[in-house]
């Protein structure tokens, strides 16, 4: 099956993005996990294709930067954010930034 996406961001922490990367492993899709320091050796972010690492003093502010997390998409060449559960994904805000970047 072909994706419409080569790349994925997950936009979130622990279980969520573990079943997350699964998921797009499972279509093919190329998986790119932001994470903060707390986190970095946790299953998903080790078996992610890659880690773009947002460094923030409270753990979860990592998960919650919408601007660091707009970069990181950009920066990995990302085709799409999943914001999995709870922090962005139902803040408007996060979807209109990530719109107006393409």
């Amino acid at each position: 099956m072909d994706s419409v996406f080569r790349r994925v961001l997950i936009a979130n922490r622990g279980e969520i993005a573990l079943r997350i990367l699964r998921s797009l492993r499972t279509l093919g899709i190329e998986v790119v996990i932001i994470h903060g320091r707390e986190d970095r050796l946790t299953t998903a972010v080790r078996l992610a294709d890659e880690a773009v690492h947002i460094p923030r003093d409270d753990p979860l502010a990592s998960y919650l930067d919408i601007e660091a997390i707009v970069a990181a998409a950009k920066e990995v060449g990302a085709d799409a954010v999943h914001p999995g559960y709870g922090f962005l994904a139902e803040n408007p805000i996060f979807a209109e930034r990530l719109a107006a970047e393409g």
